[in-house]
C-alpha cells in the first residue's frame, strides 16, 4: 500500500464574520501578504540604521524613504503580479474577457510579473529621489524571502498550486480535484507538496543566505551583489521545483501531459522554468559585476 499523508484540517480563512448581511473573511493568504510586507519594512529600516553595512558607511535611503517606497512596491506587486498572470499564463482567455483582468479577487497572480512590477516601481522611485538604484535593489532583495516563505505556506493552506503525483512517503492527498486527477492511478492520489518545497528553498534557505551575506560578509558594500544572489537563487529554486509542481491547466493536454510551454525532441520547459532562466542569467551577471567592481 502506498504511503501518503492526508491533507490537514486547515481552513483558508483565519476568521469570518457577517455584518449587516455581508460576509467578511480574513484569509491566511491575505495575512501572509500583510505580514510579508511588514517584515520587509522592518528589515529595511534595520539595515539602513546600521551604517557600517554600507559602502562608505552611507545608507542609500532613510527610514522615511523606505516607508514611501513601500507604497510604490505594493502597487508594483499587485499590478505587475496580475498583468504577469494575464500575459504569461492566460493571454487568450483575458483577450476574450478583458473586463476580468481587474477582478484580482478571483485569483490569478504571477510572481515573475510581481517582480517586474517591483523593479519598475523601485526604478521610478529611485530616479525621482536620486537614490543609488543597485543599493536600493539590494535593500529590497534581502527583505523579500520572508514574504515568499509565508506566501507559499499560505498556498499550501489554500490547497492550491499543488505538485505532480508522487509515490514518495511525504506525498500529500490534497482535497478536491487534486485527489482525483492523477491519470492512471486508481483511488486517492498523493502529490508533491511543492508549495512547501518553494517555501523552504525560496523563503527559508535563500533568506538565511542573504541575511548571512548582509550581516556577516558585508555584501551591501558591493552594490548589486545581494540582488544578484536573490535573482539567481530564486530562479534556480523555482526551476528545480517546477519538476515537481503541477503545471497550469491551460498548458496540459493529451499530447502534452507534462504541461510544457516549450518543447522539442521530447524535451522541454514549463512556463515557470522559461521565466526563471532570465532571472538566473541576470543574477549571475550582477554577482560577477559586483565582485569585479569591489
Amino acid at each position: 500500500m502506498q504511503a501518503m499523508i492526508p491533507f490537514p484540517d486547515l481552513s483558508p480563512e483565519l476568521l469570518s464574520v457577517s455584518l449587516f448581511g455581508i460576509d467578511f473573511a480574513l484569509r491566511w493568504y491575505a495575512l501572509a501578504y500583510i505580514a510579508g510586507i511588514l517584515i520587509a519594512w522592518r528589515m529595511g529600516v534595520m539595515a539602513v540604521n546600521r551604517a557600517r553595512l554600507w559602502r562608505d558607511d552611507t545608507p542609500p535611503m532613510t527610514p522615511a524613504q523606505i516607508e514611501d517606497l513601500l507604497t510604490w512596491i505594493i502597487l508594483g506587486v499587485i499590478i505587475g503580479g496580475r498583468l504577469g498572470y494575464v500575459l504569461f499564463y492566460q493571454p487568450t482567455y483575458y483577450l476574450s474577457h478583458p473586463a476580468e483582468i481587474l477582478q484580482i479577487w478571483q485569483g490569478g497572480m504571477a510572481f515573475h510579473g510581481g517582480l517586474l512590477g517591483v523593479v519598475v516601481a523601485a526604478w521610478i522611485y529611485t530616479r525621482r529621489h536620486r537614490i543609488p538604484a543597485l543599493s536600493a535593489a539590494d535593500l529590497i532583495a534581502h527583505a523579500v524571502p520572508p514574504g515568499l516563505l509565508l506566501g507559499r505556506t499560505a498556498n499550501f493552506i489554500n490547497a492550491e498550486l499543488w505538485g505532480r503525483p508522487t509515490d514518495l512517503p511525504w506525498g500529500v492527498v490534497f482535497p478536491g480535484q487534486a485527489a482525483q486527477a492523477c491519470g492512471d492511478i486508481v483511488g486517492l492520489c498523493a502529490r508533491h507538496p511543492s508549495q512547501l518545497y518553494e517555501a523552504l528553498l525560496e523563503g527559508l534557505i535563500l533568506g538565511l543566505v542573504l541575511i548571512w551575506l548582509v550581516y556577516r560578509r558585508g555584501a551591501l558594500r558591493r552594490p548589486g551583489l545581494v540582488t544578484g544572489v536573490f535573482f539567481a537563487g530564486y530562479g534556480l529554486a523555482r526551476f528545480v521545483v517546477e519538476f515537481a509542481r503541477q503545471p497550469d491547466a491551460q498548458f496540459v493536454s493529451d499530447g502534452n501531459p507534462l504541461g510544457l510551454a516549450w518543447q522539442i525532441g521530447g524535451y522541454g520547459l514549463t512556463m515557470g522554468q522559461i521565466l526563471s532562466l532570465p532571472m538566473i542569467a541576470l543574477g549571475l551577471w550582477l554577482v560577477r559585476r559586483a565582485r569585479r567592481a569591489a
